[in-house]
């Protein structure tokens, strides 16, 4: 099940041009345009402040949006890009493409962990140590997945989960070849200091009978 798409605001800008965009962003606005899905660009305008608010979350042009402007009808779309001040590091323009539901995207998919009752190291005092709350997925814009699940049943310390492991929704893959580490189940830190004393009594004995 597709999770909930975040909206985009934005306005339709008249006139195009450098002095339509300088126009704007003395209003308090950041010029941009939206293009692709068979139909013409639409110069656009958002409102400054809520743009570097989404921008400042992180992963702007990781995630898809639901653009909503007056007089138009909703669309999704991915960032293709921002353009910034050189000086200041501020927006001053946005690129948006618009997505069919048939369009391959990579997007930060959330992680979610269950069932840890039910994991033996977890009882024993364990660590779930979340490597990546988020993974990449190449997902098909009209199924996004809402999250991923990984099960922690049975799940004992030492034991690592990596991409391999979970079951991922259908027509969602990784964007990286490699078998990557998801989460693992650490041993408490009184047990760590606990083996790492053994250890060192067992080398200890080792160089008493080297000796002899």
């Amino acid at each position: 099940m597709a999770g909930e798409i975040p909206d985009l605001i934005a306005e339709v800008r008249t006139g195009t041009g450098k002095g339509a965009a300088r126009l704007a962003r003395r209003n308090g606005k950041v010029p941009g345009v939206v293009y692709g899905g068979g139909v013409e660009p639409l110069a656009l305008n958002f409102n400054y402040n809520e743009l570097l608010k989404k921008l400042k979350e992180g992963r702007f042009l990781s995630r898809l949006w639901n653009l909503k402007v007056e007089g138009q009808d909703d669309v999704r779309v991915i960032c293709r890009g921002v353009q910034r001040d050189v000086v200041r590091d501020l927006p001053t323009h946005v690129d948006l493409m618009r997505l069919r539901r048939t369009s391959r995207i990579n997007l930060f998919i959330h992680v979610e962990f269950i069932n840890h009752a039910a994991a033996p190291g977890l009882k024993r005092g364990g660590t779930l140590t979340v490597v990546r709350p988020e993974v990449e997925l190449n997902v098909v814009a009209g199924d996004i997945p809402e999250k991923v699940t990984v099960d922690l049943s049975g799940l004992e310390i030492g034991d690592v989960v990596h991409i391999s492991d979970i079951a991922l929704p259908a027509g969602a893959k990784p964007t990286v070849t490699r078998n990557f580490v998801v989460a693992n189940l650490a041993a408490p830190s009184g047990l760590r200091a606990s083996e790492a004393e053994e250890g060192e009594d067992e080398d200890e004995v080792e160089e008493q009978t080297g000796e002899e």
